[in-house]
């Protein structure tokens, strides 16, 4: 139905009766009702006040009753009128439906238990549940404030909102209505056509579409108190934008085999144009190869033929720590990609936070008191560690803290100092030590947020609504479930 037949139509029935009492009698949908409404009042044609109301509506349920009968009915006929029915026959044949059918027949005394058996109480039934909602379907409303609300408990119908309208002349009412300009042309101004031709009004006390600016993610709310931490704590920015890396830079010169599990394509993203890398620094390529197959400062290796193929092949970088290689302060908070199965707890992409510190003489003791010192600017104040093995570090620890609302602790990252095979082959003095730590910016934000799937944070399922109105972020202050 057009708008223009919809306005004729109201139109001939105010000029006929004078006004319409209520524009639920339409035959048309209430939003085309109002557009019409709306066109006609701006040229003063007509007013209308809103008549607020509610109607029954049938859920899919109720539908389905409604055409095919209800439940208690559709068991009454299963049972033969002379011998019983076995109440699993009935679940079976019935499914979920038996349970309510049953208890609707039964309280209705249709039917009564002999054991296991259904049998008849009475010898015919009407199915006033079909006609009722039959009668709600069609009018929308129903009589017996009782029945309505036991059919609303059952889930067969819900109360649905209604706008109607009703209708008046206006101080310009006409059955003719001419096509409004919104605005003066140059044709009009050159031929003089304006001074005849009726001008939509403007309002100009209407608000504009109001203009919404960006608005920050969640982790970037949570990356940027992370940074500030840092910064606090004198380390410098680490460049982590380079998102394609060598297995080379990613793994041999962290000193891990290239027959480890993390170097499977299981678990890591190769690429297959470029597949390989360009040239890399040969002194020190070979120096890594030495340490990989027999050994050296200290160290035995791992005994195996390390091939320059399998280290010059392209990926998409598992962490941020190929850069790692200067005696500095450093952090960095960026993207990685492991070739996980996704999940509520796992993406194929995540943020990875990690700090590093070079120095003479770094011992373990000093990372425990790093991580002290840097979680608690977090807001953690009970940490434990527990001896853990990565290729690249030694000795390692996983980092613990209690969860006052698990009440237990959870790890919430790794650490740990790098092994000299993997700083003497870029030729840091022999006193260099670097200690590391890290942990995902996924996790403390999914707490922070209380959001339990990480999906709804980061990918295509994430709520636009909910970037818009989080609220700010500080570590230190209690937001959700804390960790």
């Amino acid at each position: 139905m057009s708008q223009e037949s919809i306005q004729t139509d109201i139109l001939t029935r105010l000029d006929t009766d004078g006004s319409i009492a209520d524009t639920a009698v339409l035959p048309y949908a209430s939003d085309l009702i109002l557009g019409v409404l709306n066109s006609l009042l701006s040229k003063e044609i007509l007013t209308y006040t809103a008549i607020k109301g509610e109607k029954w509506v049938l859920t899919i349920e109720g539908q389905e009753v409604a055409s095919g009968g209800s439940p208690e009915v559709a068991l009454f006929n299963l049972i033969p009128s002379d011998t019983g029915f076995a109440v699993a026959d009935a679940q079976k044949q019935m499914g979920e439906k038996a349970k309510i059918a049953m208890s609707n027949a039964m309280s209705k005394k249709w039917l009564k238990k002999q054991g296991d058996q259904l049998v008849r109480a009475v010898d015919s039934v009407a199915d006033q549940v079909q006609a009722d909602l039959i009668n709600i379907q069609e009018t929308g409303a129903f009589e017996d404030a009782r029945a309505l609300q036991d059919y609303k408990r059952r889930k067969l119908v819900s109360a649905e909102k209604i706008t109607s309208y009703s209708v008046q002349k206006g101080e310009r009412f006409t059955t003719n209505v001419q096509k409004e300009a919104t605005e003066i042309t140059a044709e009009m101004l050159r031929t003089g056509e304006w001074k005849d031709q009726t001008f939509k009004k403007y309002n100009f006390n209407a608000e504009g579409i109001q203009i919404r600016g960006g608005h920050l993610h969640p982790l970037m709310k949570v990356r940027e108190e992370f940074r500030q931490i840092f910064f606090e704590l004198g380390f410098e920015e680490m460049p982590t934008n380079q998102f394609v890396e060598s297995s080379f830079w990613n793994f041999d010169a962290l000193f891990q085999p290239q027959q480890h599990p993390a170097r499977d394509m299981h678990d890591t993203f190769f690429l297959k144009d470029p597949a390989v890398a360009g040239e890399m620094p040969k002194d020190y390529v070979e120096r890594v190869k030495q340490v990989h197959s027999k050994g050296g400062y200290g160290s035995i290796g791992y005994g195996y033929d390390w091939k320059y193929t399998e280290a010059e092949k392209l990926i998409l970088r598992t962490h941020t720590t190929a850069k790692e290689f200067r005696p500095v302060k450093y952090f960095s908070i960026d993207r990685v990609f492991r070739n996980e199965t996704v999940d509520a707890t796992h993406l194929a992409e995540f943020h990875q936070i990690e700090g590093v510190i070079a120095d003479r003489g770094a011992t373990l003791g000093d990372l425990i008191g790093i991580l002290y010192n840097f979680f608690r600017k977090l807001g953690i104040e009970k940490l434990r560690f527990k001896p853990a093995y990565n290729p690249y570090t030694e000795p390692s620890l996983e980092i613990f803290s209690w969860h006052t609302g698990f009440k237990k602790w959870v790890e919430i990252g790794n650490s740990g100092m790098f092994r000299p095979e993997m700083l003497r082959p870029l030729g840091l003095p022999e006193d260099v030590s670097v200690i590391a730590w890290g942990l995902s910016l996924e996790r403390p934000t999914m707490i922070k947020y209380s959001i339990d799937n990480i999906r709804e944070l980061l990918g295509h399922k994430v709520d636009l609504e909910m970037v818009m109105t989080n609220p700010i972020c500080r570590l230190d202050k209690k937001m959700g479930r804390e960790i």
